[in-house]
């Protein structure tokens, strides 16, 4: 297993929750990650990214300022701090990763959004939001 989400459960809505999305893919440093969700009855969609050198992150309309993605070198992790959470950030939330250097150049980090660009998957890991 090359990546492992961990950290989902039950929240009641407005709290918070922090995934961790740790990986052995060999050189750790050199992969951007991204996070993408899929809710019940839903397609897959885009949360949050983030470049191999940290420097550059994005995220879904939806969950900006309210989440945050970081990462950890030293940890091999990459974390998404959940915040406000609302009803309908249930899901299940995956942690992704491109091919190597991916992301690293300015003509491509746009393409850190798009889940065709994502080659790793790691199994999901569920997150409910009650009211």
């Amino acid at each position: 297993v090359q990546l492992q989400a961990s950290g989902g459960g039950l929240v009641q809505a407005g709290g918070s929750l922090r995934l961790a999305c740790s990986s052995s893919l060999s050189g750790f440093g050199n992969y951007a990650f991204g996070c993408f969700r899929q809710a019940p009855g839903k397609e897959r969609e885009f949360v949050s990214s983030i470049t191999a050198n940290g420097e550059f992150t994005y995220y879904h309309e939806s969950v900006k300022g309210r989440f945050t993605i970081s990462r950890d070198d030293a940890k091999n992790t990459v974390y998404l701090q959940m915040s406000g959470l609302r009803l309908g950030d249930t899901a299940v939330y995956y942690c992704a990763a491109p091919t190597r250097n991916y992301g690293s150049r300015w003509n491509n980090r746009a393409g850190l959004t798009y889940e065709r660009n994502y080659v790793y998957w790691g199994h999901g890991t569920l997150v409910t939001v009650s009211s």
